[in-house]
């Protein structure tokens, strides 16, 4: 959402960015460098472009062949300081990200959270003998210099059409994309043609050292509960309560209009911690439909509210998945550079 009459703030915010980046390309704010390849994952943006399944992509795809670790700033947590998600964790404690990530991969790589991102990163590298690691959200955090970026642009609401805040939606100036090694336009629809991809590549316009790649969010064929499974097909048969805390739900809503029309959804801010207040009304709401009523929320949503005991027999969560155009040329890029650190 581009605001106008914010953009003499927008000329004040984009200087104080520009020095802050021009310290740090100068060498006179320090970035921890490692021996250790560190692949950073981010936005230019404010709000969500898919992170978390690139994340959870790259995690899982390398975890096959290194020992791998993902550490992330644990965003909304109640604690401070360093910690590995176990399985004594919960959101309250490290983050709904990172407890979406383990619930799901359990054992299969670390799961870090730290504020302080260099500290982390020498810990988890030192203490768990990691291979690789990711950082989630990186990007404008440079106090790491990761080996190589992958920066994130939504199909729908790319930075070469955004402004700096507050005007736009921009952390920074479009020209911190040079900082990229790779840059993935997310969230494409499948219907992309060719010559919609070359529009997007003569406005990303990249330099000769960049690789640009497009990419899907897949919606798995089943919901998951508590307890059980059930074809997402069968959704037809239900009253549905969709209850979303995420930046962006517009996509979500078009897919699951795709097999029910009867959707009631009640929308929160990113990273929401929902209070007794707001699970009052859930339940009210849920209690306005038919017997047959199912209450629908995303992976990351899940986490949170499964805690809750009235809810937590009612509730699915509705798992999604990255698929990258040209995965392979995309995955050799990605071994290529954890090989030659």
């Amino acid at each position: 959402m581009k605001r106008w009459y914010l953009y003499p703030f927008s000329l004040g915010y984009h200087l104080g960015t520009s020095i802050r980046n021009r310290l740090f390309d100068w060498g006179l704010f320090s970035s921890a460098t490692f021996r250790t390849p560190i692949i950073g994952v981010g936005n230019l943006s404010v709000g969500g472009s898919g992170k978390s399944p690139m994340v959870m992509y790259l995690a899982e795809y390398l975890s096959k062949y290194y020992r791998t670790g993902v550490l992330s700033r644990g965003y909304g947590r109640v604690t401070k300081g360093y910690s590995i998600v176990n399985y004594n964790s919960n959101y309250k404690l490290v983050g709904d990200e990172p407890m979406q990530l383990f619930e799901r991969f359990r054992n299969r790589f670390v799961i870090g959270v730290c504020e302080d991102r260099v500290f982390g990163a020498k810990k988890m590298i030192a203490d768990m003998d990691l291979e690789v690691l990711i950082l989630d959200d990186s990007y404008q955090h440079r106090a790491i210099q990761p080996g190589m970026n992958l920066l994130l642009t939504d199909y729908n609401d790319p930075y070469f059409k955004d402004f700096i805040l507050p005007a736009g939606d921009l952390r920074e100036s479009r020209h911190g994309m040079r900082r990229a090694q790779i840059i993935v336009v997310t969230k494409c629809p499948d219907d992309l043609t060719e010559e919609k991809k070359q529009y997007y590549l003569s406005r990303i316009k990249p330099l000769h050292y960049q690789h640009v790649f497009f990419s899907a969010i897949s919606y798995d064929d089943n919901v998951i509960g508590l307890d059980s499974t059930m074809p997402v097909k069968n959704l037809d048969y239900y009253d549905v309560l969709l209850v979303t805390g995420i930046a962006n739900p517009a996509q979500l809503l078009k897919e699951i209009a795709k097999y029910n029309k009867k959707v009631k959804h009640l929308r929160y801010k990113d990273h929401h911690n929902f209070t007794d207040d707001d699970i009052k009304k859930i339940t009210v709401e849920f209690k306005k439909l038919s017997e047959y009523a199912v209450i629908l929320t995303t992976e990351k949503d899940y986490v949170r509210l499964k805690s809750y005991d009235y809810l937590r027999n009612k509730l699915f969560y509705w798992p999604i998945n990255v698929e990258i155009d040209n995965r392979e040329a995309f995955n050799k890029l990605i071994q290529n550079y954890v090989r030659k650190v």
